[in-house]
């Protein structure tokens, strides 16, 4: 029955009025604002589908919030719909950031209900009869200026806002960003530990081919490996005779296998 110390203006309009006398008002219709200085003053109810006469209810005419239904004291302003359209209000508003491009709309307000000021406003992409809407966060020190229908904002997009409520779609979006940011942090520190390992691969240990403690000296380095090997053939031929430097054993050509070209 009590009134929160903080109350959405969806959850205003959509209770049914009801007054001290027991009389049924009808649903909220619209709020009733002063937008230069961000205050509700109160709303508007629509007792009958079929009149066009509309009841609005100052805010301190609340009593209390119970299930479905607000209970006001007092009577209202009896009024009518062409009248209340010409009140000024930034529901429905576009919202436009820094460049004019247009970001959302304006479609709902947290407020307070005892002095009626106006916390933030909730702002939406597509259209807010669509259920599960995304909902932003837009803090009145962001509004630069407000006209009918239009309000500019110092906003480049709507993910310099907070996120107030998300829906289907944008929790898919936020949980595959998050999925791909993890996949890139382990695909890092894979080609991090692969780029480690070939710049100090593990075969550039002497001591890993050979099991003996003892250093290596300039002799043994496996750089002169092939070319002492090929020192020493040549030095061993040079210095052999020179009857037997090649083998009697090879093969001797017969006249027949005389080279034609000599």
């Amino acid at each position: 029955m009590s009134v929160p110390d903080q109350l959405l203006l969806s959850n205003l309009l959509k209770h049914r009025v009801r007054c001290n006398l027991g009389i049924d008002h009808g649903p909220g219709s619209m709020p009733w604002m002063h937008p230069p200085a961000h205050r509700l003053l109160g709303w508007v109810s629509k007792p009958s589908s079929l009149r066009m006469n509309r009841e609005v209810w100052k805010l301190n005419q609340l009593r209390g919030i119970g299930n479905q239904q607000l209970y006001v004291k007092g009577i209202p302003s009896i009024t009518d719909q062409l009248t209340l359209d010409r009140l000024p209000t930034l529901i429905d508003s576009d919202l436009l950031n820094n460049s004019g491009d247009r970001l959302g709309s304006v479609v709902d307000m947290l407020f307070q209900p005892k002095t009626g000021k106006i916390l933030h406003y909730l702002i939406s992409r597509t259209d807010k009869r669509i259920p599960g809407t995304s909902r932003w966060r837009l803090e009145i020190r962001h509004i630069v200026d407000q006209q009918p229908g239009m309000v500019s904002t110092n906003l480049i997009s709507l993910d310099d806002l907070p996120l107030s409520r998300s829906s289907i779609r944008q929790d898919f979006l936020r949980k595959s960003r998050d999925w791909r940011d993890q996949i890139n942090e382990i695909s890092n520190k894979a080609t991090d530990r692969l780029e480690g390992w070939l710049e100090d691969p593990p075969w550039d240990d002497p001591a890993d081919r050979f099991s003996s403690d003892e250093p290596l000296g300039q002799k043994d380095s496996p750089e002169n490996w092939f070319d002492e090997t090929d020192d020493q053939i040549e030095k061993e031929f040079l210095d052999s005779p020179l009857d037997t430097r090649y083998s009697s054993k090879r093969p001797i050509r017969s006249e027949g296998d005389s080279d034609p070209w000599v």
